[in-house]
């Protein structure tokens, strides 16, 4: 079994309900949309096989996957996700919701661009929910998507850079609407990967 790998690295979540924890990030290449905001580049990677992955991030003393891409659900599947879990491994992913997720994924970030309402048919329960934000942009109602624990609203930064007006219209829109929270991308902030 091989992934198409872009790249591996060992950081801090940035971002969402897991901010501040260590993570071996795994970025498969591949994405199903094309964002204007993206900020990643996971057109290219490597074929690696889950042997080469597994030695890749023994270096590492977290026993935190996440999974990210592009899309990551493009090419992951259940067998992947076992065979790092009898490796001790938890593991998380971030997904758009426009598929399925493994089943045996430990914490799932579903941050959606587009078709809210068909998320919760592939995928009805979540950890979280986070949605790119910026001025003018409508917030849905949570009821559109699928359970999760934590609704979060991320203001979309000017590559490496807050953009203040999408952070302050962020900001008004969780006052506005309770249940929703704010996650800024700490990791841009402090300049870690």
């Amino acid at each position: 079994m091989k992934l198409n790998v872009n790249e591996i690295f060992y950081s801090l979540q940035g971002e969402g309900g897991r901010v501040g924890e260590p993570s071996i990030f795994i970025r498969l290449t591949q994405c199903n949309l094309t964002c204007s905001f993206c900020d990643t580049d996971f057109a290219e990677g490597d074929d690696m096989t889950l042997d080469e992955i597994a030695e890749a991030i023994a270096v590492y003393p977290c026993k935190w996957i996440i999974w990210t891409g592009g899309e990551p659900t493009i090419q992951l599947k259940d067998e992947h996700v076992a065979f790092f879990r009898d490796k001790g491994y938890k593991q998380a992913i971030e997904t758009n919701g426009t598929r399925r997720v493994p089943s045996l994924i430990d914490y799932i970030t579903c941050s959606p661009k587009m078709k809210y309402e068909d998320i919760r048919k592939k995928i009805p329960v979540v950890n979280e929910i986070r949605i790119p934000i910026e001025r003018g942009n409508i917030l849905p109602d949570v009821s559109v998507f699928p359970k999760a624990d934590k609704y979060f609203v991320s203001p979309i930064f000017d590559g490496d850079k807050i953009n203040p007006d999408n952070v302050s219209y962020c900001v008004d829109l969780v006052k506005e609407n309770p249940q929703w929270s704010l996650s800024l991308q700490v990791h841009k902030l402090i300049h870690i990967e």
